[in-house]
């Protein structure tokens, strides 16, 4: 089974200059997980023959979205995270004055259940170039996200995928001296992800791929794709007990489309 994830920064855009079906035919996905979305289901003129599509929308227009499209009809589909999680971690409007809400408004976590597995896509928040956001990342969205995980976990394994906003290691970006504290490569946000490894899920590109230069971002100045000036900020994570059924973890550099490419991960199973 092949499972993609990619943030498409504007489904529209990218489906509209025929990118997204070009991908779509070259890569042949069972499954694909999306973010960035910007858009909802009935504005995209997505049509994919042999996938069903699972969208969660962002309230504000033209902001943030995840979805699922599958080949395999999942056993359920929830959006967002649970009110209970959403309220013990303190995901409430302007909790942090940063004036910009709740992020569990914000369309960024659709989670699908299969016989063998949940497959969760996030879009992690941006903790934003003044760090405005940073600690409602640290102190809430971030352990509320792993709470959330480990819950699911409790019933069958769990693979969670997505942009989450964050280089884990030195590795994991081009210029990591002239980036530490900046928002992406902060200690609060390398913690809460250092934090999804200690709790037992496994960063699957790693288990294959080690060193720097694999890079998922890029921005689109100073002809840094080109370049190979990325960060390594999309991933997939998967519960132990999926490790051993993990038979590829990739970074599909030459899918343009995006200021994202995708990623992906190749189960047996």
């Amino acid at each position: 089974m092949k499972i993609y994830s990619w943030n498409v920064n504007g489904i529209r855009a990218v489906w509209t200059k025929g990118l997204f079906q070009k991908f779509i035919e070259e890569e042949q996905p069972d499954i694909v997980c999306l973010q960035e979305t910007k858009s909802l289901q009935e504005q995209a003129e997505v049509e994919l023959p042999g996938y069903t599509e699972f969208w969660n929308s962002a309230e504000k227009k033209g902001y943030s979205g995840t979805a699922i499209f599958t080949k395999t009809k999942p056993l359920s589909v929830v959006n967002g995270l649970p009110i209970k999680i959403d309220k013990q971690f303190g995901l409430e409007e302007d909790t942090y004055g940063d004036k910009t809400g709740n992020p569990n408004k914000e369309g960024r976590i659709t989670t699908a259940e299969f016989d063998e597995f949940y497959l969760v896509t996030v879009y992690t928040p941006n903790s934003k170039g003044d760090l405005s956001r940073l600690q409602l990342r640290h102190k809430s969205w971030d352990p509320a996200f792993l709470t959330y995980c480990k819950i699911l976990e409790q019933h069958k394994p769990v693979i969670f995928c997505g942009d989450l906003n964050v280089a884990h290691t030195e590795d994991d970006l081009a210029n990591p001296k002239a980036n530490i504290g900046k928002h992406g490569f902060t200690d609060e946000e390398r913690e809460g992800f250092q934090k999804f490894l200690d709790a037992g899920f496994v960063d699957t590109f790693r288990m294959f791929t080690a060193g720097n230069g694999h890079y998922s971002w890029w921005t689109h100045w100073a002809n840094a794709r080109a370049r190979n000036v990325g960060w390594r900020i999309d991933y997939f994570l998967v519960s132990e007990s999926l490790k051993d059924k993990i038979v590829s973890a990739e970074i599909h550099t030459k899918v343009m489309g995006s200021d994202h490419c995708p990623v992906s991960i190749e189960l047996n199973i």
